[in-house]
């Protein structure tokens, strides 16, 4: 089991003589019992969608009319995913599985 957040782009030394316009970092990896798997990916759908309601929330402050639609939606959304999430651990975890987990963030410049 491995959490780490580990960037796989430059060095810092790198990065200060370099603005890399991509960074990929490696912020899950590793085998993981179905009561680990579990934790890790529920922590990680839960702080996504702590974030969404955050915004929501910050949207609204000083004008309750505001768009919320993306928001709300995505909550929705990543609830799904945690249920489908869980249904896939159990899965496992009534078959003797262990999960494999590999999750890496791809950060890229946009305009």
């Amino acid at each position: 089991m491995k959490l780490s957040l580990n960037t796989t782009e430059s060095t810092v030394q790198e990065q200060e003589n370099l603005v890399a316009t991509e960074q990929n970092i490696q912020l899950v990896e590793g085998t993981f019992t179905p009561s680990e798997a579990s934790h890790v990916i529920t922590s990680l759908i839960d702080e996504k969608i702590n974030f969404h309601k955050l915004k929501r929330i910050s949207l609204c402050e000083g004008d309750e009319t505001s768009n919320t639609d993306y928001e709300d939606q995505r909550v929705v959304e990543l609830y799904n995913e945690m249920k489908i999430a869980k249904s896939y651990i159990s899965q496992a975890r009534k078959e003797g599985y262990n999960l494999m987990i590999n999750g890496t963030l791809e950060i890229t410049f946009v305009k």
